[in-house]
């Protein structure tokens, strides 16, 4: 077993991370020169590789953004006796 610790990195071609977010390959670019995907350019000529793991790591951050802004906007259609407890707690279904 290797102690490269890059030996594990799997790099992905920006057209793979596209059909993986749903997204243009301008996008993922975007993406990558925003620092919100980690990119490398490799080879000659130079083209552009995505690391795997930062595009799972750009999904679980995309998930936990969307968990919080559902928990906001319920938080939003709470009535204070639901907030503080005690009193009528009206039922949303």
């Amino acid at each position: 077993m290797s102690d490269d610790p890059t030996s594990n990195v799997r790099l992905l071609a920006p057209a793979q991370v596209g059909e993986v977010l749903g997204v243009s390959v301008d996008e993922v670019m975007e993406l990558v020169l925003e620092g919100r995907l980690r990119g490398l350019r490799v080879g000659a000529p130079a083209r552009w590789r995505v690391e795997a793991a930062s595009v799972d790591e750009y999904l679980d951050e995309q998930a936990e953004e969307a968990r919080r802004m559902a928990l906001w906007r319920q938080s939003q259609t709470a009535s204070f006796p639901e907030l503080w407890g005690g009193g009528f707690v009206r039922k949303t279904d």
